[in-house]
């Protein structure tokens, strides 16, 4: 079975959401979606599809990379875990110190988009850090 029949749920999301620059590739091993969201809502789409396939979002076989174009610096964003509070860190890596956190429905402060998987953001009580951008919403 090649990757895009395995993950063939993901590429139609991805699909679906109507993102722009949409590109599927599978490349040694790993198949790479890309493209570009106009709204945090879209990119959610293609995430929960592939979160109904692997819950843990473990997989090591596939790379989805979809930017939310037009946030700006100081865009308020709104923290969107399941159920826990979102680790903060020093730097963006889940191998960092962690410096904060914020609750699920917490309003916090885009400080800029450093990568399409890490935002530095501020939460109200002026902790700054990076947030897995997976688990904010503008």
């Amino acid at each position: 079975m090649s990757l895009q029949d395995k993950y063939a749920s993901v590429v139609a999301a991805a699909q679906s959401a109507g993102l722009s620059d949409l590109s599927v590739q599978e490349q040694d091993g790993v198949l790479y979606i890309t493209g570009k969201a106009t709204n945090s809502a879209s990119k959610d789409t293609v995430w929960n599809a592939l979160g109904a396939i692997d819950s843990s979002y473990t997989a090591t076989d596939i790379n989805i990379d979809v930017q939310v174009s037009g946030l700006a610096t100081g865009a308020t964003l709104t923290v969107a875990t399941d159920e826990s509070n979102l680790n903060i860190r020093q730097e963006p890596s889940t191998e960092a110190s962690i410096v904060g956190k914020a609750a699920k429905g917490e309003t916090v402060t885009l400080v800029e988009q450093s990568s399409d998987d890490w935002w530095k953001i501020k939460t109200a009580d002026g902790e700054e850090g990076y947030a897995y951008a997976r688990y904010l919403k503008a």
